[in-house]
């Protein structure tokens, strides 16, 4: 009688778990990140309390001293210690504009244009803010409207602190400080809200406290140059025109488009003043573009 023998082989499959790529700040503290399309971007907010080269961000807890600040600082929301701990600490803008850089050494506080790259590549900064925002209410207040976290960057309502150095917001909005000054007492900071599913750029006095989240240095990072100093760009609420001044710097060209990237207006712009006809754009939110070959400034326009 012949015998058959059945062999069962064992099939083992070894599952390899890359691990999540992270940053360490001169604290110490560990920062996981996300890659949202070109950019890698830091997954929590900032908490580092020196800069990269060891000098420290002072930690000022008196509202009348905050409020009165023109130099660097950062605090706790109501002062408290374990907010840090979920949504990271508070800085003015003085702290982000710092020479020495608040971010660990290799990554940056984001530009406008920056975060208009974000938005943009995620939709536009009408629904941008739904899929940025952590999902669910452990953190955010109710309705939290349209928050997904589809594109993983899993921003937290941390609130803020005001320029008279109260605290408001938390669990309602998250505010994200940008590189750039919109003039001598404001910069532009990025803000989602519980209610929407916006993520839209707003300028603020740069004594505000905001949160930060760090955005890695690449090649093709944009150079972007402070506004006020080299060129003045007005109105930024426009009917029919705008007008955009410069002096002896080289040749620049003006872009304006739309939330969703779409190019509205191109043209190469004078030396001097230059009028620029926008009566035939629909209303609505835009970018103004300026660049060089060098850099590149940016301004939010609403067209009305």
């Amino acid at each position: 009688m012949k015998k058959t023998i059945l062999i069962f082989t064992a099939l083992i499959v070894f599952k390899i778990n890359t691990p999540a790529q992270t940053v360490t700040d001169y604290d110490g503290n560990i920062y996981n990140t996300i890659t949202i399309g070109t950019q890698i971007w830091t997954k929590e907010n900032l908490k580092v309390t020196h800069y990269p080269d060891g000098i420290l961000i002072p930690n000022i807890t008196d509202s009348i001293q905050w409020k009165n600040l023109t130099t660097s600082a950062y605090c706790n929301y109501n002062n408290t210690d374990s907010f840090a701990n979920i949504y990271g600490h508070l800085y003015n803008w003085y702290a982000v504009n710092y020479v020495k850089n608040v971010c660990p050494s290799g990554w940056h506080v984001p530009s406008d244009f920056e975060w208009v790259t974000l938005t943009t590549y995620l939709g536009g900064e009408n629904v941008a803010g739904g899929k940025m925002k952590e999902a669910g209410t452990t953190h955010w207040s109710n309705p939290n409207t349209g928050a997904t976290n589809s594109s993983g960057f899993t921003a937290l309502p941390g609130g803020d602190r005001n320029n008279s150095g109260g605290f408001e917001n938390i669990g309602k909005s998250c505010l994200f400080w940008s590189s750039i000054q919109f003039n001598d007492l404001n910069a532009l900071y990025r803000y989602l809200n519980y209610y929407s599913t916006e993520a839209i750029t707003v300028s603020s006095f740069k004594t505000y406290g905001f949160s930060v989240r760090c955005l890695k240095d690449t090649s093709s990072n944009v150079n972007i140059i402070d506004n006020s100093k080299y060129l003045n760009i007005y109105p930024t609420l426009a009917t029919t025109q705008i007008y955009i001044d410069y002096k002896e710097i080289e040749r620049l060209n003006l872009t304006i488009y739309n939330v969703v990237g779409k190019c509205m207006l191109q043209k190469e712009l004078n030396n001097g003043s230059n009028k620029i006809d926008i009566s035939f754009i629909p209303q609505g939110i835009y970018v103004i573009k300026v660049s060089s070959t060098n850099w590149t400034i940016q301004q939010k326009l609403i067209k009305e």
